[in-house]
């Protein structure tokens, strides 16, 4: 049996796109990555991830990988563009079971996952989605993996029409200053590759303008 594992990365980032990725394989080949290393993006390092997406894409049946670009993320609801590219990368690959990494917590995990079968109800898919669920399902880190070092390789490309400004996530110290002298010195946030409705821009536009709020 088939079995996809979604996942994202850059959800909360301010900078750069959010990064879908689907990943396709047999069911017995979750041991094998597990053998591999294969967990949660978040606790490996740069090299390995690239090291492990490496042998993931030759090995695995089929993968995808969507980018959600500001713009877009300005206009819709994250959810709901969650939702969509899910549907579509189950619809693309069809498998037996889809193993999901769920945005939302509480009774919302069941309603979320219910939406997700409600659109293949004609079919024998089962939804198993659960919060963190990188972190117990290989083949959802898998796709953690192998879309975080797609996003990453995309955040070094625009850092070479600006300047390292950091992970691009609000939390990080080196991405606000970057945002506050970017504004300094042009009167605006940089277009395209920033969330323009994130808190963290109105947070930065406050300070600039003497509010003394700390971020």
């Amino acid at each position: 049996m088939k079995i996809l594992g979604i996942d994202e990365a850059g959800r909360g980032c301010v900078i750069g796109p959010m990064v879908f990725c689907g990943v396709l394989c047999d069911i017995e080949d979750s041991e094998k990555m597990t053998l591999m290393g294969v967990r949660d993006s978040k606790e490996l390092t740069r090299a390995k991830r690239e090291e492990l997406a490496k042998k993931l894409r030759e090995t695995v049946c089929d993968y995808t990988v969507i980018e959600i670009q500001p713009r877009e993320i300005d206009r819709e609801n994250l959810n709901e563009i969650g939702l969509d590219r899910t549907i579509s990368m189950i619809a693309k690959h069809k498998p037996g079971t889809v193993y999901l990494d769920v945005p939302v917590s509480g009774k919302g995990i069941g309603r979320y996952n219910d939406i997700i079968k409600q659109q293949f109800k004609n079919s024998s898919l089962k939804v198993v989605g659960e919060n963190n669920a990188d972190k117990k399902f290989p083949v959802v880190g898998a796709a953690s993996i192998i879309a975080k070092v797609h996003r990453d390789n995309v955040i070094d490309r625009i850092k070479q029409s600006y300047e390292d400004f950091g992970s691009g996530y609000p939390s990080d110290r080196k991405t606000v200053d970057f945002l506050k002298r970017y504004h300094d010195s042009n009167g605006r946030f940089p277009e395209g590759i920033t969330r323009m409705k994130w808190k963290t821009l109105d947070k930065i536009r406050q300070s600039i303008m003497g509010s003394g709020l700390d971020i």
